[in-house]
């Protein structure tokens, strides 16, 4: 059964109303930077970081499922498919970023090259040309694995669907070990050289769990959304919610613990080259967003998701998913924004640029999902060969 059959008008509008809510508000935006250029690219930056996010991170958990099989996946699968579709897109929404580096960062201007020889020795990195061609490099390294996991999932509901599904498990191990090491490179270019003269080994990790909680809240979000409703109706049971619940409780422990022992570890080294990020980050109010996030990041989410009450009902699940992705776009937020904002101020496009990028990204999202079924038509026979015992 295909999305497109029951599900189609709903879709329909909901990719319409979408697709007209990103134009309108990416319009604004447009109209924005002839006031204030330098404010576009910043919060141009905070949206496409968040959406890339949804983007890669649903690459992640698909290539895990692979690896490691359980039930848990057959509800999300065709939903994280339908997210690493959307990778083309945002190769295109990072073409105006490269149009914005002397307002984004500061190493693209001779000034302060000349201001230290740490900062000098980083230039040969730190240069513009070498910027885009890794850029290029990431997105080329995203798009073969987006489309060989899809292309291949497609193969996987003719009944000789078997040999495409060992194909995909050796496929998803150096994917994800690659995915790993793209991500990496890319959060310190695009995130971390922002503050050149900062540096972190645990950022890169922090940026993955980061993408990856981010899909999970979001896929989750919209399953809640159809298990009502054939074919996940069918197959959706408590046991496969407490499975989602879990995966999300556990990524958020992993956020917390790895955002912890990086600040842990610098606040106990006290180097001024090491702590130079968090002064920016807690100057001028900045601080009570650190602690809003230390709050309804981390620590709210976590009681709630010890719950089996929470975790097992469609509704207070849904929920607690919603808000981890409202949480994920301020954690964006507070990185991005104190580097050019000494004093804490939402500006107006930090709202609509995100909301752009958004309303067009669901919209491919759900044109996407409505071309294949909400099910692998072989799902059954393949969390029987592959699920793990305890399960």
């Amino acid at each position: 059964m295909n999305a497109s059959d029951a599900l189609r008008p709903q879709m329909d509008r909901i990719q319409t109303r979408a697709l007209i809510v990103g134009i309108v508000a990416s319009l604004i935006c447009v109209a924005g930077a002839f006031s204030d250029r330098s404010q576009f690219f910043h919060s141009y930056l905070i949206g496409f970081l968040f959406w890339l996010g949804v983007a890669l991170g649903c690459a992640a958990i698909l290539m895990l499922h692979h690896l490691v099989g359980g039930g848990w996946g057959l509800i999300i699968r065709r939903l994280l498919e339908s997210g690493t579709r959307t990778t083309p897109l945002m190769a295109l929404m990072m073409v105006p970023l490269l149009f914005g580096l002397p307002q984004l960062y500061s190493w693209t201007h001779a000034a302060p090259v000349a201001a230290g020889s740490l900062f000098r020795f980083r230039q040969a990195y730190l240069g513009v040309t070498f910027f885009v061609v890794r850029a290029c490099a990431y997105f080329a390294v995203w798009l073969v694995f987006a489309y060989l996991l899809n292309r291949w999932s497609s193969q996987d509901d003719r009944p000789d669907g078997v040999p495409v599904l060992r194909r995909l498990r050796a496929l998803s191990g150096p994917g994800i070990a690659l995915y790993c090491l793209t991500a990496t490179f890319a959060s310190i270019d695009w995130v971390m050289s922002l503050v050149p003269e900062w540096f972190s080994t645990a950022y890169g990790l922090l940026f993955i769990v980061s993408e990856v909680l981010t899909a999970l809240a979001f896929v989750v979000a919209v399953a809640m959304l159809l298990v009502g409703r054939e074919p996940l109706s069918a197959v959706v049971s408590r046991q496969r919610l407490l499975d989602l619940g879990n995966l999300i409780l556990t990524f958020v422990m992993l956020w917390a613990y790895i955002a912890f022992t990086q600040f842990l570890i610098i606040w106990a080294g006290n180097l001024p080259e090491e702590i130079s990020w968090y002064r920016i980050h807690i100057r001028g109010g900045w601080i009570a967003i650190a602690v809003a996030l230390l709050l309804f990041h981390f620590a709210l989410p976590f009681l709630l998701l010890l719950f089996r009450n929470v975790k097992g009902k469609v509704r207070a699940l849904a929920a607690v998913a919603v808000a981890m992705l409202v949480m994920r776009l301020v954690d964006i937020w507070w990185v991005v924004a104190p580097t050019f904002e000494s004093r804490i101020r939402v500006h107006w496009m930090d709202v609509m640029a995100p909301v752009g990028i958004g309303g067009i990204w669901i919209a491919v999202f759900v044109w996407q999902l409505k071309g294949r079924p909400l099910l692998p038509l072989n799902a059954a026979a393949d969390n029987l060969a592959r699920k793990p015992e305890g399960v």
